[in-house]
Order: structure tokens, then sequence, then C-alpha cells
């Protein structure tokens, strides 16, 4: 019944261990048997040795079977506890379990070659020397698969979300291979990342912890306007454009702040939440449009730079050829 219940954790472990201990009740049967006929001590040697490489290889067979179930049911609860698609998965657990099984296979056989009595010491060191050229010659290689792996296991960015990173890369995730991350920009271009590079940059992702972001919009309004006016005025038409433009967040209330005094206008900001990143553009720019047409209907004025300079009274404005450190002191 358990093992016909569906492809869970449960039948996969009972499947996978099923054949080797079916396998070591029947050497330990015939072990036993052979011991029970006295053979020679010569045969009774040879029995020995060949008995412990099958039970190795069994343990090796039931060890793999085990770490693959458990694998199997990794996979499964990570796809139930975000039913996103993980394209990473695709190679990741594949590749992890033709690693536990090299890794399975090279200590089974080491134990093997020693339980024979071959001298297994110069292999050891033969395959740490070989293990380290290879590392440091596969060492870029290696720091993307392991960058790659983190990416995928620490859920940093997943397939379709909008990222930027701290050298102005912004684009939306394609794919998560096991060597780099393919990003789709705003202009349609592709651009490879090597996974390395990701632990070793900033990264925003717009989709997390949620989808929604606030846009915020900067403006300014000359230093005689009337400032609640134009408060009441911008927050009416970010509530306009929350309400008639499906990219604006509906939920979320548009705010207003005073932000400084600056060289021309007095700086405010206006925030409101667009469905996410890309709708973000449209609901700025319509926002920056619709205050632009209601400040002129009201008029408000929003300066260009300019400097208002303020001279003492009775001050008389003199050629600048003639004042001191002028163009005139310099000619004489």
């Amino acid at each position: 019944m358990l093992i016909r219940s569906g492809p869970n954790f449960d039948v996969k472990t009972v499947a996978s261990v099923r054949l080797p201990l079916a396998a070591f009740i029947v050497l330990s049967g015939l072990y036993l048997a052979l011991g029970a006929l006295s053979p020679p001590p010569t045969v009774q040697a040879v029995v020995n040795k060949a008995s412990a490489v099958v039970a190795v290889a069994i343990g090796a067979v039931l060890i793999n079977g085990v770490i693959s179930a458990g694998l199997l049911w990794l996979e499964v609860y990570l796809h139930r506890s975000d039913p996103e698609p993980h394209h990473a998965s695709n190679w990741l657990f594949p590749m992890i379990r033709r690693g536990v099984l090299v890794f399975i296979i090279s200590a089974a056989a080491m134990v093997s070659l020693d339980i024979l009595g071959i001298n297994i010491t110069p292999l050891v060191a033969g395959l740490g020397i070989a293990g380290l050229a290879v590392a440091l010659a596969l060492q870029p290689t290696l720091g993307n698969l392991f960058a790659g792996t983190y990416v995928v296991s620490e859920g940093v960015i997943s397939v379709g979300d909008y990222i930027e990173m701290s050298d102005g890369t912004a684009g939306f995730v394609m794919d998560v291979s096991w060597r780099s991350t393919r990003i789709r920009t705003r202009t349609n271009n592709l651009v490879i990342v090597p996974n390395s590079h990701f632990a070793e940059t900033v990264i925003t992702n717009f989709n997390k912890p949620e989808e929604p972001v606030n846009m915020i919009i900067p403006c300014g309004v000359a230093y005689d306007s009337d400032l609640p006016r134009v408060e009441a005025v911008s927050l009416e038409v970010a509530t306009a454009v929350r309400e008639e433009l499906p990219e604006a967040e509906p939920e979320f209330e548009p705010r207003f702040f005073y932000q400084a005094f600056g060289d021309s206008n007095i700086d405010f900001v206006v925030v409101i939440r667009a469905q996410n990143r890309l709708a973000g553009f449209a609901v700025r720019s319509e926002l920056i449009k619709r205050l632009h047409s209601r400040f002129a209907t009201e008029g408000i004025t929003i300066n260009y730079p300019v400097r208002t300079l303020n001279f003492p009274e009775g001050f008389v404005a003199q050629n600048m050829a003639q004042l001191p450190g002028g163009t005139g002191d310099e000619a004489q």
C-alpha cells in the first residue's frame, strides 16, 4: 500500500532500500551457508573479502538511494512552498545527485581496495594533487557554480524578477544557469552576468518582498506659491491617477512631503505606488503630465533655475569694468 500510494518521500525511501536490503539478506544467507560447510582457511579468507566487498557495494547503493530520495523530497518541498517555476532546479538537483553518486562510488572503491589489501595511500595522494590542480584550473568556473548554487538556494532572485545591480545593469531575469544569469534589459537586449558577480555586487530586487513598488516623483514650486494649495492640488492629481490608471496600486493612499528650500523652488515629492516596477514607468509619466497641466491651470509656477540678487538700498549699478577688480583696473 505504501509503495503504491504516490511519489512521496516515504515511497521513494522504501523503494530505494528494498533492493539493497534484499541483496544484503541473500548475501548474509550465502555467507552463513558457506561458513557452515567449514571451507579451508584460504577459501574462507577469499569468501570473507568477497563478502566484504559486496557488502560495501550494497551499502553504497543503499546510501545513494536514501540521499536521492531526500533530494527529491527537498525539490518537491521547494516547489510546493514557492509555486513559481524555478529553471535552476533543472540543473541544480541533477548536478547534486551526480556529485553525490561520484563521491559514494569513489569512497566505496577505495574501501574495497583497502579490504583487498591494496595500498591506497599513493592513490589518495595522487587524487589529492590532481584535485588541487583541477580546482586551480577551474577556479572561475567553480566560483560561478557555487555562486549560482547560492543564488538558487537563498532565493535571492527568481526567473521573471526585475532586478537592478549596483553597476547600473537592470532588467528581467530570464534564466539562472550553473555558470551565468541572463537578464533582459528594458531596451530588449540580453545581458549575461557571471554568477560570481552576484557575490560581489549589491542587487535590488523589485519583486521582493512584494511586487508593488513606490514611485517617488520630485518637483518644486516658486517661493511665492501657496504651499497648502500646492499640496492639496498634488494629492488630488495623484489620487486621480491612482483611481484611473490600471498600472497604479488602488489600495495605496498617495503621499506628499516638502523636502527642502532649493535654489529656485521649494522642493517636494509625491509618493504613489505602482503594481510593479515596469508599471511604475507609466505611473510616473502620467503623474508628471497631469501635475504640469494642473499647475498651469491653477497658476502654480515651477521656476526655471534662477538667482535673485538683492542690492543694498541706494546702490547704483555701474559698469562692471569700473568696479574695483574689474577689467577697467586691469587695463590701467
